[in-house]
C-alpha cells in the first residue's frame, strides 16, 4: 500500500495567517509531489457522511423498475440514474459492474444555458424520497464547500491573487456521484478492474470510501493500493488542475479493482464554470517556465471525457437534441493520461 500525506485543513477555516499558509503549503507540496492525499479536519459530519450512504443504499435497493425511473439517459444535462448497463469505453475493464447516480450544481429549470440546451448545465433529478433529496442536498452543500476552501489554499500556494481561481466557480460543472460497485460471488475475480484508469477530468477530487479497491500509479508506474481511512477524505489532482498550474501540479491516474462482493464510495469533482477558458495562470509562466498545455474550454474537455465513460452518449452523438461537440471519440486521447497510455504501448 502507498503512503499518502494527512493534512490537517482545519487552520483554512481558521484566523490564524500564518497556520492557514502552512496547511496551504502542505497541500501544495502534496499535490506537486504524489498528487493523492488524505485530509482530515475537513468539516464535514461523521453523522452526514453517514445519512448520505444510507440515501444511496436506499435508493440502490429500490426495484429496477423504480430507479429505471430515473434514468440518466432520459436527462437533458446528464443527470440521474446510472445502471449497470452503461459502459465506459475502457480497454483495461475486464468485469465493470457498478451503477451511480450522478448530480451536480443545482440550477432553476428557467436557467438560460439549460433552456439552451447544455449538456452540464441545470436542475438535478431526484427520486420521489424527499429523504433523498434532503440529505443529499445537505451533503452537496457541505462537501462543495470543503472543496472550495482548498481550492483557495492551493491559490495562496501557488501565489495567485485572491479569488484568481474560485472566482471561475460561480456556476461550475461540479458533480457528485453516488456509486455502488457490486460483484455476485459466483462470478468474482480477485483483482480484476471494476473502473478502468483514468485521471479525474476537473479541478480536485474529494472522495469518500469504507471500502478498499482504489488504486493509484506511483511514481515507479506501478499500481498501489489506497488504505481505506473513513476519518478522512481522499483529494486527488485533476486534469484542469494540472493545466492551470501549468504542470506543477500533477492529475495522478488510478482505477478501482474488484476486492469485495460490494462497495459503495462518493466522488465530489471539484470544477469551474462551462466556459472557462483553461489555460496555465500567467504569473506561472515565464522564459524558464513556458505554458506546457495549449488552452481548452472546461465543459467541452469533460464533454469528451464523459462520451467516453457513457455509452448513453456515444449513442447521442448524432443525435441534434442532444450535440456533444468535440472530435470523434476514436481519435480523441486524453492529453493528461499519457502515463496510462505509455503503459499500454
Amino acid at each position: 500500500m502507498v503512503s499518502l500525506p494527512v493534512i490537517d485543513i482545519a487552520p483554512l477555516a481558521g484566523d490564524d495567517p500564518l497556520a492557514c499558509r502552512q496547511a496551504a503549503d502542505q497541500l501544495g507540496v502534496a499535490a506537486r509531489e504524489v498528487g493523492f492525499f488524505y485530509i482530515t479536519n475537513h468539516g464535514v459530519s461523521s453523522d452526514l457522511i453517514a445519512r448520505a450512504y444510507g440515501a444511496a443504499e436506499e435508493f440502490f435497493a429500490l426495484p429496477d423498475e423504480i430507479k429505471w425511473r430515473y434514468y440518466i439517459g432520459k436527462s437533458a444535462n446528464h443527470r440521474g440514474y446510472v445502471p449497470f448497463t452503461d459502459k465506459g469505453a475502457y480497454d483495461d475493464e475486464d468485469h465493470r459492474s457498478y451503477e451511480a447516480f450522478d448530480l451536480a450544481f443545482e440550477l432553476p429549470r428557467d436557467d438560460p444555458d439549460y433552456l439552451a440546451g447544455n449538456l452540464l448545465l441545470g436542475p438535478n433529478v431526484w427520486p420521489e424520497s424527499t429523504h433523498f433529496r434532503e440529505t443529499i442536498s445537505t451533503y452537496y452543500q457541505a462537501i462543495s464547500g470543503v472543496g472550495f476552501r482548498l481550492c483557495s489554499a492551493l491559490e495562496l500556494h501557488l501565489g495567485l491573487a485572491r479569488g484568481e481561481m474560485t472566482s471561475l466557480m460561480r456556476k461550475p460543472i461540479a458533480q457528485l456521484r453516488l456509486l455502488h460497485y457490486l460483484h455476485s460471488p459466483s462470478s468474482f475475480v480477485n483483482q480484476s478492474v471494476n473502473m478502468g484508469a483514468h485521471t479525474d477530468y476537473e479541478c480536485l477530487t474529494l472522495l469518500h470510501q469504507r471500502q478498499k479497491g482504489l488504486q493509484i500509479l506511483d511514481s515507479a508506474n506501478n499500481w498501489t493500493d489506497v488504505p481505506v481511512m473513513p476519518e478522512n477524505y481522499i483529494v486527488n489532482i485533476g486534469d484542469i488542475m494540472e493545466a492551470w498550474s501549468n504542470g506543477a501540479f500533477r492529475a495522478t491516474p488510478h482505477r478501482v479493482l474488484n476486492l469485495a462482493p460490494e462497495r459503495f464510495s462518493m466522488p465530489y469533482f471539484v470544477a469551474p464554470d462551462y466556459h472557462t477558458l483553461v489555460k496555465p495562470f500567467e504569473s506561472l509562466i515565464s522564459p524558464e517556465n513556458p505554458p506546457r498545455y495549449e488552452s481548452f474550454l472546461a465543459g467541452m474537455h469533460l464533454e469528451r471525457m464523459l462520451r467516453r465513460d457513457f455509452s448513453y452518449l456515444r449513442e447521442r452523438k448524432n443525435d441534434s437534441l442532444f450535440p456533444v461537440p468535440g472530435s470523434d471519440l476514436a481519435d480523441f486521447r486524453n492529453p493528461f493520461e499519457n502515463r496510462i497510455n505509455a503503459l499500454k504501448s
